[in-house]
C-alpha cells in the first residue's frame, strides 16, 4: 500500500495546560492525513467530489493508543495508509513517530458517501472506484487518477 508521510510540529494550541497535545487533536491529525493521502491519488478533494459525485469519506469508526506523549514544540512524522479495502468503505492507518518512536497509533474506517436519490440531505455508500483502489495501493505512489469527470455511457443512471 502506498504510505504518505507528513511531518509536523506540534503546536501550542494542541496542548493542554502541561504542554502535552490534547488527545482529540490526533482525531485532527488522522483527519488531515487522510485527506493528504487521498490527494496522493491526483485529486484534490473538489475535484474527486466532481469526478465521482461524492459528497466526502464520513468516519464510520475511529480507534487510537497512544503510547508515548508529544509535547508543544516536538516535530512528529505521520504516516498514513489504507490498511484495508473493503466494497463501500477502507480503514486508514496512521502513525505519529517522534524521533523515529512510535508515539501514537491508530485508524478511521471511512465510507465512500454519495447523495442519497430519494431522499433529500441524506447519503447512501457507494462502492470505492477501482482507479482510487489501484492508485492508494501502488506503493511507488506512480499510479494517479486523472481529474475527468466521466460521461455516463449507455445503460448508466
Amino acid at each position: 500500500m502506498l504510505v504518505n508521510r507528513r511531518t509536523l510540529r506540534i503546536e501550542w494550541g494542541q496542548c493542554d495546560p502541561a504542554g502535552i497535545v490534547f488527545y482529540p487533536q490526533y482525531l485532527i491529525i488522522f483527519d488531515t492525513s487522510t485527506g493528504w493521502l487521498f490527494e496522493r491519488t491526483g485529486l484534490k478533494p473538489l475535484a474527486m467530489r466532481k469526478k465521482y459525485g461524492i459528497v466526502g469519506m464520513p468516519i464510520v469508526e475511529v480507534g487510537a493508543r497512544f503510547v508515548m506523549p508529544c509535547r508543544f514544540d516536538d516535530e512528529v512524522v505521520v504516516e498514513s495508509e489504507v490498511s484495508e479495502w473493503g466494497r463501500t468503505s477502507f480503514t486508514v492507518r496512521h502513525r505519529v513517530l517522534k524521533e523515529g518512536q512510535l508515539v501514537v497509533e491508530g485508524f478511521e474506517k471511512r465510507v465512500w458517501a454519495a447523495p442519497h436519490p430519494e431522499r433529500a440531505g441524506a447519503i447512501q455508500p457507494q462502492p470505492v472506484p477501482a482507479e482510487i483502489i489501484a492508485s492508494l495501493s501502488d506503493p511507488t505512489g506512480a499510479t494517479t487518477v486523472t481529474s475527468e469527470v466521466r460521461s455516463k455511457g449507455r445503460g448508466e443512471t
